[in-house]
């Protein structure tokens, strides 16, 4: 039997996170700048992160420990969260910050970097939490020059290695199955970290909550009450100078792949038989895996691929995809992308899911709507000649503003029975009145507790890519008429198509 983890609370509520050192790998890259630091510094105000928790960054650039110290200062400043910044608080914690040059693929660095956390061991215990925040193709280097070094085991009794992945997991499934060799040939599956920050959000947290703790909807949770769910991930920017990059990626890998699918899934998943991480990614992965793979021939009619061309926003006149800087003038990369998926178990059979995500939308927003069935007859016509009774319908916003919603049929004021939809609004803001933690704080301090509820495993990773390979394959294989939206739309008109052979229509959020 495994040795309980002090650490970990099996609910995770109040929890301690243990002395450790954390090493970020990409230390002078946006990610740290806007997200890691500024998260390790809010826990450290929360009083969440241990007082003897040494960060050691690391890039190519050569620089002090004060340097880098003043760099990640004016970044805290710029973008923390809703949240006041503390002179005094970060004078503490960046004593505890250092940095350290070296390049990945040089063996010398590893030694360098054994050194440094030789010196805060008896502080930190031997823990180590590696993060690896940069480039995808430096991800083997890192692991094999950790293992190499035997810094990937640690050197005192009970101490613990960890390594969090950043997303992408690979491109395409087989060299997802490449990465988990090369992450698995210095780290056992349990302790590598593969981090989504979509998991970390509070609401999609609260799904399982709202689920599994209220006897009201569970039990409609399924293809008798739900006539069909979409989920909405939409963004108003572009590709904001990175259009290099994205041009390799697109909205399907980049968003579907490792995003939306993990959201349906615990939209979707069955009730665990209690809430610790194996049980809870045990259900996760197994509906991931009753997702329908598309036949080659349903792939035309469930998916469709868009990209925005130049269009205009209030007063802005707003440049096409293939306009972007360093993007190519005939790119065929997917901004938009949108697919049908069904779930063959006994829970959903037959209901589809609809997935959308873009670029150059009208508005930022991501949210899930469970659409349930009508009522098996109106009674009400007769009274309201022409009278069309929606269907009831359930919002769980993700973003911007997170909530959930839920519309019903009023009766209005005055004579005659004419319905009008009416909604029950609860937002974490108004209800509870605290600050939402970020998803990074979240996943950083899950991480270093021990607890991998809100990671995903590599069974997930594969059965996510088997559902999206033939997707990317049949996208690549055929030509494009691109582009196909304008910018400050909602997608293109085959995505209103797709939903409409079986009667639906796009909520607009």
């Amino acid at each position: 039997m495994a040795e309980a983890n002090p650490f970990l609370d099996s609910l995770r509520l109040e929890r301690r996170v243990p002395p450790c050192a954390i090493v970020i790998f990409g230390a002078n890259g946006d990610l740290t700048k806007r997200k890691l630091i500024p998260a390790l510094y809010r826990l450290a105000f929360e009083r969440k992160l241990p007082p003897a928790c040494a960060i050691f960054g690391n890039s190519r650039t050569p620089m002090s420990d004060d340097d880098y110290r003043g760099k990640m200062k004016e970044a805290t400043q710029q973008f923390l969260e809703d949240s006041p910044f503390d002179e005094a608080l970060w004078e503490q914690f960046a004593r505890n910050l250092y940095y350290v040059a070296g390049d990945l693929k040089d063996p010398a660095f590893y030694q360098q970097l054994k050194v440094q956390l030789a010196a805060q061991e008896t502080a930190t215990g031997g823990n180590v939490l590696f993060y690896l925040s940069t480039q995808p193709s430096h991800y083997e280097p890192a692991v094999e020059g950790l293992g190499a070094a035997g810094l990937n085991v640690g050197g005192l009794p009970k101490a613990w290695r960890r390594v969090v992945v950043e997303k992408p997991f690979g491109h395409d499934l087989a060299s997802a199955r490449e990465l988990n060799k090369v992450l698995q040939s210095a780290f056992p599956e349990r302790d590598v970290y593969r981090i989504d920050h979509y998991l970390g959000k509070e609401t999609v947290q609260n799904v399982l909550a709202f689920r599994f703790a209220n006897g009201i909807f569970e039990p409609l949770w399924n293809r008798r009450y739900i006539n069909h769910i979409q989920i909405t991930a939409a963004e108003s920017i572009g590709v904001e100078g990175r259009g290099a990059y994205y041009q390799e990626s697109g909205a399907l890998k980049d968003m579907i792949q490792n995003h939306l699918l993990q959201v349906m899934a615990t939209i979707a998943m069955e009730p665990s038989a209690v809430f610790e991480p194996t049980s809870v990614r045990d259900e996760r992965a197994k509906l991931l895996r009753s997702i329908r793979i598309h036949s080659e021939a349903e792939l035309a009619t469930h998916t469709v691929a868009g990209q925005y061309g130049s269009g205009r926003v209030g007063n802005a006149d707003l440049p096409g995809f293939r306009q972007e800087p360093g993007v190519s003038p005939d790119a065929q990369t997917d901004t938009f992308a949108a697919a049908t998926f069904f779930v063959d178990n006994w829970r959903w059979a037959g209901v589809p899911f609809y997935i959308r995500t873009g670029k150059r939308m009208p508005k930022r927003v991501t949210d899930i709507a469970i659409h349930f069935n009508a009522a098996p007859l109106s009674i009400f016509e007769r009274d309201a000649p022409g009278q069309t009774a929606r269907p009831n319908l359930l919002i769980i916003r993700i973003q911007p503003e997170e909530g959930i919603s839920l519309r019903f049929l009023s009766k209005n004021p005055g004579g005659g029975m004419r319905l009008r939809p009416v909604s029950m609004d609860f937002s974490y803001g108004s209800s509870f009145g605290v600050r939402t933690p970020t998803a990074y704080e979240t996943l950083l301090e899950d991480a270093m507790a021990g607890d991998a509820t809100l990671y995903t495993r590599q069974d997930m990773v594969e059965a996510s890519w088997q559902v999206v390979q033939p997707i990317s394959d049949y996208w690549r294989s055929h030509y494009h008429v691109f582009p196909n939206y304008e910018a400050g739309t909602w997608g293109p008109q085959a995505s209103d198509e797709m939903l409409a052979r079986r009667g639906h229509v796009w909520r607009v959020p």
